[in-house]
């Protein structure tokens, strides 16, 4: 690739993943629940469901369903009621519990298909793969070969961003020790959560 163009791509890809959007909000609440490492490995499902995106860009199949208004209003519905589902699992969690050891693997399997399920329902990630990567794609050399570097860069970044927030839900960790500090900080991501679910709902397709 062009390295003018690598250089623009950079900063502009690792603001996107810096954006506290939902699954970075997840991360800080899963972080601040059962540890770094738990919400380390949940960031997993969500780097599959950006790499199934990212192969839906390169193969054009997203565009048409942003395309669609119906198949993207289906999705947006779906995504938003999946985020009014996660942020009621937040606001109800019961903040003295501990992670039973024996069931680590199980655990961390449910948070990593909460990641999923969080990032492959949100339509704005969809609009992000069809309208940003593009951009910086040279239509007269292999696309798809720039599609791979392009989007191994966004997953490595957005990696990079899912053990920054995780730090940072680490730090709230020992911040909200207090049983009712933890019971507030979760609400304060499950109502978050649900802002962002509304902002979904309303928001209309350009």
């Amino acid at each position: 690739m062009d390295f003018l163009m690598l250089s623009l791509f950079l900063p502009a890809c690792f603001a996107l993943n810096m954006v506290p959007g939902p699954n970075n909000l997840l991360s800080i609440s899963i972080a601040q629940r059962f540890g770094f490492g738990y919400a380390v490995g949940a960031g997993i499902g969500r780097l599959a469901a950006f790499t199934v995106m990212i192969f839906l860009a390169a193969t054009g199949l997203a565009a048409i369903l942003y395309a669609s208004k119906v198949l993207f209003l289906v999705i947006k519905v779906i995504g938003a009621v999946y985020l009014f589902w996660v942020a009621y699992q937040l606001w109800t969690s019961n903040v003295s519990e501990e992670v039973d050891p024996e069931q680590k693997n199980k655990t961390l399997y449910q948070l990593a298909k909460q990641e999923f399920l969080l990032a492959i329902g949100n339509p704005k990630a969809i609009l992000i793969f069809t309208a940003f990567l593009p951009q910086f794609v040279d239509p007269t050399h292999d696309t798809g070969h720039q599609f791979f570097v392009l989007g191994t860069i966004f997953l490595c970044l957005e990696w990079v961003a899912i053990t920054i927030f995780a730090s940072v839900g680490i730090y709230l960790r020992y911040w909200f020790s207090k049983p009712d500090m933890r019971k507030l900080f979760n609400r304060g991501c499950a109502a978050l959560i649900g802002i962002i679910g509304v902002g979904l709902l309303v928001e209309r397709k350009s």
